[in-house]
């Protein structure tokens, strides 16, 4: 495995890092953010604006793209049509139903909600991720 990072095109994966963190900003300040709000059940409260829920989502979105770049370089996925099918693979299979489960828990008063919101976010950021990588390579 350690010969997977010393071939993967760090350039890419960066591009695909900040491509993918970048829309997470978008997604939940400026596209949903009400949903989002409602899903957590303050939607007439301002959020708070912690490092931690900057620096969090970026080390968690790091290591979900450094994560992609190994099994994409270990599975020889080398065309866009793979790599979309890839995408929905570990989008669908690991990012949703994982977003969807942490969901289900009595803290999050609307779980189907944040589900739809959060894990459609993560399935278009694989996406995203994964026609970077594969453009770059």
């Amino acid at each position: 495995m350690i010969t997977q990072f010393a071939h993967l095109n760090w350039i890419s994966v960066a591009i695909a890092f900040v491509a993918y963190f970048m829309l997470g900003a978008l997604w939940f300040t400026l596209f949903f953010p009400t949903p989002y709000k409602r899903s957590l059940g303050k939607e007439n409260e301002t959020l708070p604006n912690k490092p931690i829920f900057i620096i969090g989502p970026a080390l968690c979105s790091l290591v979900i793209t450094i994560a992609t770049a190994v099994l994409v370089y270990a599975l020889q996925i080398t065309t866009f049509g793979t790599a979309l099918q890839f995408g929905l693979l570990i989008g669908f299979g690991f990012l949703v139903a994982n977003t969807v489960n942490i969901a289900i828990n009595p803290n999050i008063p609307r779980p189907i909600l944040y589900g739809i919101i959060s894990g459609s976010y993560h399935l278009a950021g694989i996406l995203i991720v994964n026609v970077i990588l594969i453009a770059m390579q």
